[in-house]
């Protein structure tokens, strides 16, 4: 089983954080949020991973490309027959990893289409954005979109709230807070999508393609979609204020999306 990760967008809506890098490399504690992506998905024994790249694609190959010297303690022997030594392994050593170029301006959809090459042998992948953690359970999620055999299983969550939440009695006085509640109403697609390969029909390499939009629709239309509904932890990192949130719970060990 594999899992592309959209990771080519430019993050306008963060810049205050970062400017110079693309959003899935801003970091929650000392790892980007792309890694703690990874991490989730490794945890349930997903380990093959293509990185659909596009702003600043550099960084996130870079990142990758020197991961075992950043991680593990080494020997280099310099000179014509220059060798590297490793003197100990990290919990990633077995992931498989495809870096793949689909356009510095491309949109979702052709983002996708490009990288089909890269999922020809799977009947069954999934699909996620490269700047939002959960608690979703994977195999639970999985094992919902094998049995309905429709083509694709998007991941239904609820809107964590942009306001603090008041709850007062009759007199006004506050009887609850919540800084970041869950909203109670309807649901958005929170990514963590599950495709089979017959998504493919429906994209095209147009660079303007938005997944989420002409092609959700025709599959909504041919009653092909349908929705895993999940009621635990979803948080994007769209805005300063949502990097502080995952930060800070990251830095107070009460992160869900850490299961490892």
């Amino acid at each position: 089983m594999k899992v592309a990760i959209l990771c080519g967008g430019y993050g306008t809506r963060i810049r205050d954080v970062a400017d110079n890098i693309p959003k899935p490399m801003i970091l929650i504690g000392d790892k980007p949020i792309l890694w703690h992506i990874m991490k989730y998905y490794a945890e349930y024994g997903i380990k093959q991973f293509v990185l659909c790249l596009g702003y600043r694609s550099n960084v996130i190959k870079e990142f990758f490309l020197n991961y075992e010297a950043n991680t593990n303690d080494f020997t280099i022997t310099l000179g014509k027959e220059k060798k590297i030594q490793y003197h100990n392994e990290h919990p990633e050593s077995d992931w498989q990893i495809t870096l793949a170029e689909t356009g510095l301006n491309s949109m979702t959809g052709a983002r996708l289409k490009r990288v089909q090459r890269h999922l020809l042998n799977e009947d069954n992948f999934m699909l996620t954005y490269g700047d939002g953690v959960g608690d979703i359970d994977i195999h639970r999620l999985m094992e919902f979109h094998k049995k309905h055999g429709k083509i694709l299983t998007v991941t239904g969550v609820r809107p964590p709230g942009r306001f603090g939440e008041l709850m007062n009695d009759e007199e006004g006085r506050v009887y609850e807070f919540n800084e970041k509640p869950q909203a109670s109403g309807g649901r958005i697609s929170g990514g963590f999508f599950v495709c089979r390969k017959e998504i493919f029909n429906y994209l095209g390499d147009n660079e303007s393609l938005i997944f989420e939009q002409e092609p959700m629709r025709q599959l909504v239309k041919d009653g092909q979609l349908m929705v895993y509904e999940h009621d635990g932890f979803w948080q994007p990192m769209d805005t300063h204020r949502e990097y502080l949130l995952l930060n800070d719970l990251y830095s107070k060990g009460e992160a869900p999306w850490v299961v490892w």
